[in-house]
């Protein structure tokens, strides 16, 4: 199997390393529009040639969408446009606008809306991690929408890669990641802020950062340029979500202000049944 990646980022050059390793693929094609991700993602291996888009996709067998989501809706019907027999994967953060984006096209059928729930605060070809994808989830969205075959293709595929696989329609997608992502990366953004406004020494941060500081924050060194379409993308349940945390917040506030310790004592131990969820094992 030929495999196109479009977009030689984090994401899309940790799915090209992935395919390499498990022996998917005999030749993995890339395409990106940036002079420098194409001359590093062959330096380091990611891809074993890149081509235009117009050459790549003929070649392959599977497609794989892996830029920014404001990118791929208009990018996606240009690709499906391309296609013949082949199977179109996107790994974007947001589902339903994309799959509106197609809703009308001759070869929706060959689409296979997907998110695999992984990635890191670095972008970049450098930033590919190796194993990535392993004992992490992969959600499909509106299988029912897509021809056989492909979702066979790609749930292969995944399995491949050691991925759990879960099914949901769209909206129930972006309605779940504004609580499982979207929000963390707003928080780490605000906190960031707040303590760079707040705190003028910066040896101080240094020196005072705990593991707990660090791991809070860590997102906050995300790309602006993946997050904002993200964001604005999944505008109306991240509002939502938002609306609920800086309730959350006003909560510990009046904690605070009226000193009212076993109501902050309630609101930590309610927290802690948070154990329930993220400990639990696929």
């Amino acid at each position: 199997m030929n495999a196109t990646i479009i977009g030689i980022g984090l994401i899309g050059g940790s799915m090209a390393l992935a395919l390499k390793e498990k022996g998917l693929c005999a030749k993995v094609i890339g395409v990106d529009n940036n002079p420098w991700h194409q001359e590093k993602a062959l330096e380091l291996g990611l891809v074993d040639e890149v081509l235009p888009l117009e050459k790549a996709v003929p070649q392959s067998d599977l497609v794989i969408l892996a830029v920014p989501v404001n990118a791929a809706v208009g990018l996606l019907p240009q690709v499906l446009d391309l296609v013949t027999g082949q199977v179109v994967m996107d790994v974007g953060s947001t589902k339903h606008s994309l799959i509106q984006a197609v809703a009308a096209h001759d070869k929706r059928g060959r689409y296979v809306a997907t998110h695999p729930m992984w990635g890191t605060e670095y972008s970049g070809p450098e930033a590919a991690v190796s194993g990535a994808f392993s004992k992490k989830a992969t959600v499909i969205c509106n299988k029912a929408e897509t021809d056989v075959d492909a979702v066979e293709m790609v749930e292969q595929l995944y399995g491949a890669l050691g991925m759990h696989l879960v099914y949901m329609e769209a909206n129930a997608h972006d309605t779940h990641v504004a609580y499982v992502s979207h929000i963390s990366h707003i928080t780490s953004f605000a906190l960031a802020n707040t303590v760079l406004e707040k705190e003028r020494e910066e040896d101080a941060i240094f020196e005072l950062a705990s593991g707990g500081f660090e791991s809070t924050v860590r997102l906050a060194k995300s790309n602006p340029d993946m997050w904002v379409p993200i964001f604005q993308q999944n505008r109306e349940n991240v509002l939502d979500v938002l609306n609920e945390h800086i309730s959350q917040l006003r909560k510990f506030k009046a904690c605070l202000e009226k000193e009212n310790w076993d109501y902050l004592k309630e609101l930590i131990e309610g927290a802690n049944g948070i154990r329930k969820i993220v400990d639990r094992k696929f």
